[in-house]
């Protein structure tokens, strides 16, 4: 570790009442105000060290559509090495979840960890107490003997106490009964960053975006969902929407971020994608709200709406294609 990034990590935590969320989680006017729990557990980590996230979308422009779901985006672990100085690597977890990540800060590391959203408070009128949901977090502030943990989620960060501070470290639970979850070291390397290499990183992920429209392949299945839907019942609905149209629209507001981004950073002619992805992000929630309806049993047109998202789609594209070449 150089003396540049030393305790760096350390440097930044903040308490709840000092921080403010990332623009992309307070924005009233935003279309899609969550994207996914790890994206928007990312947003608001690079958030919290000062460090602008909207450069971690790139991975937007080559998301697809596999005929089943929509690419879950992800922040490219490349991207946050070259671009932040930050190294993602699996944790070997040879210590209890509780005693890794409350050792965190102090090591310039924080960890991104899988948790069950029953014992998440910022959850409350979804899963809280309600429903067992595999979510990601980002622990800052561990305190095991008084029972509180402050940490990232969502659009947020948030505190958790008491009773649910044993059953999200499952401490009353067996050892021998309990599965280690996913969790993730994130190292900071301050001196390392090279921001002035996004564009590179943009095309990069041009170049492996898919073959053909992704939408194309996105409006057959909500066309073929329209049959199979209104049988399926809401909570098989929710999850479908949640894998289809909100990760497609959230990526476009994404990309509909960076593009505005890259053109104040000097990509002249980048920011002409932003109103086509802005219409593609719009065009899911609508049919997503059509497809509710479907779900419940009514007949819904949604031909049009998609077939408009993938010329949008296109445009965009073409337009980012042209700006960065």
């Amino acid at each position: 570790m150089t003396t540049a990034g030393a305790n760096a990590v350390e440097r930044r935590l903040v308490d709840i009442a000092e921080y403010t969320a990332h623009v992309s989680h307070t924005d009233d006017n935003r279309i899609w105000r969550e994207t996914n729990c790890y994206v928007d557990v990312w947003i608001e980590t690079l958030n919290l060290l000062g460090l602008d996230p909207v450069p971690s979308f790139a991975g937007a422009l080559a998301a697809d559509h596999d005929g089943q779901q929509w690419t879950f985006i992800k922040p490219d672990p490349a991207d946050l090495r070259v671009l932040y100085g930050l190294e993602v690597a699996e944790d070997a977890l040879w210590r209890p979840v509780l005693e890794t990540v409350q050792s965190g800060p102090a090591r310039n590391m924080l960890h991104t960890v899988e948790v069950d959203s029953w014992w998440l408070p910022d959850t409350a009128g979804t899963d809280y107490r309600s429903g067992h949901v595999k979510t990601t977090i980002v622990p800052l502030r561990v305190d095991s003997d008084a029972q509180t943990m402050t940490y990232l989620h969502n659009s947020g960060m948030y505190r958790l106490e008491g009773d649910d501070f044993v059953g999200i470290f499952g401490l009353n639970n067996p050892p021998a009964e309990v599965l280690p979850p996913y969790v993730e070291q994130i190292r900071w390397f301050p001196e390392r960053a090279r921001p002035e290499l996004v564009v590179d990183a943009v095309r990069g992920h041009l170049a492996r975006r898919p073959a053909a429209n992704p939408v194309e392949r996105l409006a057959e299945s909500v066309r073929e969902a329209t049959i199979w839907l209104p049988g399926a019942g809401m909570e098989t609905f929710h999850r479908w929407a949640f894998a289809t149209l909100r990760q497609c629209g959230s990526t476009a507001e994404l990309a509909a971020d960076l593009v505005s981004w890259l053109d104040d950073a000097g990509v002249t002619g980048a920011a002409e994608a932003r109103q086509p992805f802005l219409d593609f992000a719009a065009d899911a929630k609508a049919v997503q709200f059509k497809m509710a309806r479907a779900a419940r049993g009514r007949t819904v047109d949604v031909d049009s709406t998609t077939e408009a998202m993938v010329k949008s789609w296109d445009r965009a594209i073409d337009i980012v294609i042209a700006a960065v070449a």
